[in-house]
C-alpha cells in the first residue's frame, strides 16, 4: 500500500477534525519529494500554517487580551471575554481554533521531516537546510502548545491513517520539552546564519531555544504548576538560557542586533531589519487572507473607511487605513502607569488621535482608546496589507539574555533598550530579584502587543497579582488553558 501525505489544504489533520467526513487533499509519496523543488514546496506548506487566520490572530488573543495591556472592543463577537475575563474553558472558540492550527503546523513539519530525512533527491546541504527549517517549526509550535495547554499530546510522524490520530498525551513537561530541546539542537547544528525573509535560521533556532530554557528556569524558580515537578535546575537552565540568548546577542552582528530607530523595527517594508530573528511571512501583494494581512485593521480605529494619518512627536505622518475595526485596544490604565510620559515607545507608538493629511486632527474623532500604531502599513491595497505579528526579534532575545544573565552582564542590554526608548537607565548595584523583576516589567514595554505578556506573567506566577480579573483565580488555574472539549471527545488518550 502506497504511504499517503497530506499537501493541500486538508481539514483532515490529526485528531482536530470531523472523523466522521471523508479525509480529503491526500497525495501518494510517489508523486511528490522527488525533487529539491518538491522539497522546498513541502517546507513552504509547512511554514504557511502559521498564516492561518485562526492561527496569527490567536497570537493577541491569546497572548494579550487576557492581561492587563490590552482589551477587546465592547461589541466585539465570539467568546473573546472569556479570555479576558478569565472564564475561558474548554468550548471556547479561539483556544479551539489555536490548539487545532498549532497541530496542523506540527503535521505538516512531521511530513518535511520524514520525507526529506533519507531522500536522495536532495543535495545535502538542501536536505540539512530544510530539515532544520522542519525541526525549528514543529519546536515552535510545541513550544506555543506547552505554554498555552501544559501538558499535550506528542505526536512526531506525520498523519498517514485514521490510527494515528489519536496520540498519547505527554507524560509530563520533561517529555515535552526534552522534544523541543532535541529538536532545536537539529535545527541549531543543521542550518546555517541565513537571514531571509519569512524564514528561520541558526539565529532563530538559538533565539527559540532561550526562550525555552528561560520559560523553564523561570516557572521552576516561581513553583508554576507542573513546572515544579520537572526534574530540572532553576540555575543549569538560567546558564543555559544565558549561553543561547548570549550566542544570539553578540555573535551575530553582522546580521542581527538593535535598531538605533524604534519606529523603523514596525516598517513593513523593512521585515528583514537588524531586530527581526523570525517574522511571518505575509505581503500584501497576496492574492488571499493568509498571504497577505488585515491585522491592521484589528488595530486601527475606523474613520468611515476614509483614510487617516497617524503623527508622530517629530510631526511625521504615515498613511493609514480609514476602515479599522478597532478590536484590539491598548488599555488606559496599562498605558498612563506602566510607560512614563516620555518614554517614546508610548509617544511614537501607541495614539489616541487621527489626523487628515494636512496634520490636522479629524473632528469629531471616532477612535475609543488607546491604540498601537505598531501595525501599520501605508501603502495598504484596500484591505490587503503587509503589516506581520513579530514572532522573535532581537530586543526580546537581549531582554531573555539579560534576565538569566543577571545584572552584572545583563545590564548593558536592558539599559541599551531604555536609551532607544529615552527613559533612564536602570541603576547599577541591584540585586539578581531585583534585576530580574525590572526586566520582566521592561519586557511589558518594549513588547507590548506582541504576544508575550501572558506568557511572561504565567512563568512568573503574577497572572493573579497583576490582572484584577483573574484575581478570583489560582496561579495554579492561571497557569494553563484547558485542552478543548472536541479533542478530548475525538482522542481516548486525552
Amino acid at each position: 500500500m502506497k504511504k499517503i501525505f497530506f499537501i493541500a489544504s486538508a481539514m483532515f489533520l490529526l485528531w482536530s477534525c470531523n472523523l466522521d467526513e471523508e479525509p480529503y487533499g491526500f497525495y501518494s509519496d510517489d508523486n511528490f519529494y522527488k525533487s529539491e523543488a518538491d522539497a522546498e514546496s513541502g517546507l513552504m506548506y509547512a511554514y504557511n500554517a502559521l498564516t492561518f487566520l485562526e492561527y496569527s490572530r490567536g497570537i493577541f488573543y491569546i497572548g494579550d487580551i487576557p492581561t492587563e495591556t490590552m482589551s477587546p472592543k465592547s461589541d466585539e463577537a465570539g467568546d473573546v471575554y472569556q479570555l479576558e475575563n478569565w472564564i475561558a474553558g474548554r468550548e471556547t472558540e479561539q483556544l479551539k481554533y489555536y490548539f487545532k492550527f498549532c497541530y496542523i503546523a506540527i503535521n505538516r513539519a512531521n511530513t518535511v521531516i520524514e520525507h526529506v530525512r533519507g531522500s536522495s533527491a536532495l543535495s545535502e546541504a538542501a536536505r540539512r537546510r530544510i530539515m532544520g527549517e522542519a525541526y525549528f517549526l514543529r519546536a515552535w509550535n510545541y513550544f506555543n502548545l506547552v505554554r498555552t495547554f501544559g501538558l499535550v499530546p506528542v505526536q512526531t510522524e506525520a498523519v498517514t491513517e485514521l490510527a494515528q490520530t489519536t496520540p498519547p498525551m505527554a507524560r509530563d513537561m520533561d517529555e515535552l520539552y526534552d522534544l523541543i530541546f532535541a529538536d532545536l539542537t537539529v535545527a541549531d547544528r543543521m542550518l546555517d546564519v541565513d537571514k531571509r525573509f519569512g524564514r528561520a535560521d541558526k539565529v532563530a533556532a538559538q533565539s527559540l531555544m532561550a526562550k525555552a530554557y528561560l520559560t523553564v528556569a523561570s516557572s521552576k524558580e516561581h513553583n508554576v504548576y507542573r513546572y515544579a515537578e520537572m526534574r530540572r535546575d532553576p540555575q543549569i537552565m538560567y546558564d543555559s538560557t544565558a549561553y543561547w540568548a548570549g550566542k544570539v546577542v553578540r555573535d551575530y552582528g553582522a546580521h542581527y542586533g538593535f535598531d538605533d530607530d524604534l519606529r523603523s523595527i514596525y516598517d513593513v517594508d523593512r521585515p528583514t531589519g537588524p531586530e527581526h530573528i523570525f517574522i511571518m511571512p505575509i505581503d500584501r501583494s497576496g492574492t488571499q487572507e493568509g498571504n497577505y494581512s488585515k491585522l491592521p485593521l484589528m488595530f486601527l480605529p475606523s474613520n468611515n473607511s476614509v483614510p487617516f494619518y497617524i503623527r508622530y512627536g517629530n510631526g511625521d505622518l504615515q498613511r493609514a487605513n480609514g476602515n479599522g475595526w478597532g478590536v484590539f485596544l491598548c488599555n488606559d490604565e496599562f498605558v498612563e502607569r506602566a510607560f512614563s510620559t516620555t518614554d517614546r515607545r508610548r509617544t511614537e507608538l501607541i495614539h489616541r488621535d487621527i489626523y487628515d493629511s494636512e496634520g490636522r486632527p479629524i473632528v469629531p474623532n471616532q477612535v475609543r482608546g488607546y491604540f498601537s500604531s505598531k501595525y501599520v502599513d501605508p501603502d495598504f491595497i484596500g484591505e490587503r496589507t503587509s503589516a506581520r505579528p513579530y514572532l522573535l526579534r532581537f530586543s526580546d532575545i537581549a531582554l531573555v539574555y539579560a534576565e538569566a544573565a543577571g545584572p552584572e552582564l545583563g545590564l548593558p542590554y536592558v539599559n541599551r533598550i531604555r536609551e532607544r526608548a529615552g527613559v533612564p537607565a536602570l541603576p547599577e548595584g541591584m540585586s539578581v530579584e531585583r534585576f530580574r523583576e525590572a526586566v520582566i516589567a521592561e519586557r511589558a514595554l518594549e513588547l507590548a502587543f506582541e504576544g508575550n505578556r501572558l506568557f511572561d506573567l504565567r512563568r512568573t506566577a503574577s497572572v493573579t497579582t497583576t490582572d484584577i480579573k483573574a484575581a478570583g483565580l489560582s496561579e495554579a488555574e492561571a497557569a494553563f488553558y484547558p485542552i478543548p472539549q472536541r479533542e478530548i471527545d475525538l482522542n481516548p488518550n486525552l
